[in-house]
C-alpha cells in the first residue's frame, strides 16, 4: 500500500500587550476534531513600516510549536489515519465498511475495525468518539439517521473488540455537517460519506 505522509509543523510568535488576556474557550464535544479554525497563511509585511513597531513595553513572546500533525491516507483513499501530539484520528469511508445506503457492516470491515481497536489497545485511551458523516445528497434528515447508525455500527464493533468497561463512547451522526471534501463532485462525496474513530494519544 502507497502512502502519502504530510508533516505540517506550525510556529507562532505572539505580541504581548498591555491589557487583560482574553480567553479562548475549547470547542465542545459536539464539534468533530478537526473541525476547528485553523490559522491562516501568514500576510505580507513591509519591514519599514513604522507600524510594526512594539508599543512602549511590549516584548515578543517566546516562539512555540503549535501542533504536529502527521496525515497518511492510501492510494485509494479508502483509510487515513491523522496523527498529532495529543490525538489519533481514523476515517474510514462509508463504501469500506458498509453497502448503498446501508448501515450493516461488511466481514471486510470488522476486520479493518479490529486493526484499530488493536491500535486503540497501544494508546490505552479512556474515551473515543466514534463520528458518522454523509455527503449531500439525499435530505438532510435521512443523512443524520443514517450516520448516526453507521457510527452506532462502528462502536458495537469495538466494544466487542476491546471489551473494556473503562472505556466511555462518544457516538454521533453528523449526516452532511463537516464535510471535508467538496460536494459538488462524487470524488468529494465518496470522502465525506464516512466514519471517523479518534481517542487521545497515550502517554507510552
Amino acid at each position: 500500500m502507497t502512502h502519502t505522509r504530510l508533516l505540517l509543523i506550525g510556529t507562532v510568535a505572539t505580541l504581548l500587550a498591555t491589557g487583560p488576556a482574553v480567553a479562548r474557550a475549547d470547542d465542545g464535544p459536539s464539534v468533530p476534531p478537526g473541525t476547528e479554525a485553523s490559522a491562516s497563511a501568514p500576510v505580507e509585511l513591509d519591514p519599514n513600516d513604522p507600524d510594526l513597531k512594539l508599543p512602549d513595553g511590549a516584548t515578543l513572546a517566546e516562539p512555540k510549536v503549535l501542533d504536529i500533525k502527521s496525515v497518511v491516507e492510501d492510494q485509494s483513499g479508502d483509510e487515513r489515519r491523522e496523527d498529532t501530539n495529543t490525538s489519533v484520528t481514523f476515517a474510514l469511508q462509508a463504501e469500506v465498511l458498509f453497502g448503498k445506503d446501508s448501515a450493516k457492516i461488511s466481514g471486510q470491515a470488522r476486520a479493518r475495525i479490529s486493526v484499530i481497536a488493536n491500535e486503540i489497545e497501544t494508546q490505552n485511551p479512556t474515551r473515543i468518539r466514534v463520528f458518522g458523516f454523509t455527503d449531500n445528497l439525499g435530505s438532510s434528515a435521512h443523512g443524520d439517521v443514517l450516520s448516526r447508525k453507521r457510527a452506532n455500527a462502528v462502536h458495537g464493533i469495538l466494544e466487542q473488540e476491546l471489551s473494556d468497561a473503562n472505556i466511555t463512547y462518544e457516538v454521533r451522526g453528523y449526516g452532511e455537517d463537516y464535510p471535508i471534501a467538496d460536494n459538488s463532485t462524487e470524488e468529494g462525496r465518496k470522502k465525506n460519506r464516512r466514519v471517523e474513530i479518534s481517542f487521545p494519544r497515550g502517554a507510552n
